[in-house]
């Protein structure tokens, strides 16, 4: 596990999440597909709001359960929030974001959302 720094565009939300970034997930769901995300997964309790939790605005679809969290400046999508099916908080974390992420290092992993139900 590792410590990473991460943030919107402008700066105004920042935080830091322990993830060792095992799963990378390239999901093919309408709204991953259209913000590009690569998300990894991670206990709600390993993610911590540095600052800008007031700037955090969210937007949800579908089945409501995950909170897609952006900057209402920038409009960066930083992460999600939501439960695993056994109740644990839980976050998903846009890797794009990762301050000090090199992505040419990462070799996601396809999941087709499109096509999930759940």
């Amino acid at each position: 596990m590792a410590l990473h720094k991460g943030s919107c565009h402008c700066g105004k939300v920042a935080y830091e999440v322990e993830t060792d970034l095992a799963q990378v997930i390239e999901c093919n769901c309408s709204i991953c597909r259209r913000n590009g995300y690569l998300l990894t997964f991670v206990p709600r309790s390993a993610l911590t709001v540095i600052r800008g939790e007031e700037d955090l605005a969210t937007y949800t679809f579908n089945t409501h359960t995950i909170q897609h969290r952006f900057c209402s400046t920038c409009g960066a999508a930083t992460f999600g929030e939501g439960k695993q099916p056994t109740g644990e908080a839980t976050a998903a974390i846009n890797v794009r974001c990762l301050e000090t992420v090199d992505l040419a290092d990462i070799t996601p992993i396809p999941f087709n959302g499109r096509d999930a139900r759940g």
